[in-house]
């Protein structure tokens, strides 16, 4: 996947800068799910993540003059995700609990003897099973995955949070 920005992002972002704001729910139309699912992998919280993702399009919006197309746009907005999430997690360090359900004791005897699944089923499993991952394996997996980014780009986000967070990442993941 080459590192610089498409067309359509560049276009998108041209207009916002230049104040259109229709330009703008365009653009949040086209990574809202995938900042989701990113947001979410993080803190395991929806809730949680849907305000990460608003206050992330926020600072978005805010900054956009000030992308430089020196990388791809989604590459800079799911670092301010990912910078954003992580900021959540330690702002609520005392307050939070990340639970992990134990997905297999918890399906019936009927589902774990049906074994073609629904794939609206296989969608909750594999969540379920994403968020018993460690929050840095699930982070990485979404990033390369589902947001289509580069090992290179992965790498980047990774070192910008150790380089942000120091000893503190150990902590949050």
């Amino acid at each position: 996947m080459d590192d610089k920005i498409n067309d359509k992002d560049s276009e998108l972002i041209h207009k916002i800068q230049d104040g259109d704001t229709n330009a703008f729910r365009t653009l949040v139309d086209l990574y809202k799910d995938k900042s989701l699912s990113l947001a979410l992998s993080i803190v395991k919280n929806r809730s949680l993540a849907e305000d990460i993702l608003q206050d992330s399009f926020i600072k978005v919006y805010r900054n956009i003059k000030r992308f430089k197309f020196k990388s791809k746009f989604s590459t800079w907005l799911y670092k301010i995700i990912v910078n954003t999430s992580y900021n959540e997690l330690k702002r609520q360090k005392r307050n939070i609990s990340i639970e992990e359900s134990d997905f297999v004791t918890n399906l019936s005897i009927k589902q774990k003897e049906n074994l073609a699944l629904r794939l609206e089923d296989q969608k909750k499993y594999i969540q379920k099973a994403m968020e018993q991952l460690k929050t840095d394996e699930a982070l990485v997996l979404r990033l390369f995955y589902l947001c289509e980014m580069s090992l290179k780009e992965i790498t980047a986000i990774k070192h910008q949070l150790e380089q942000l967070l120091g000893e503190e990442i150990n902590h949050l993941l």
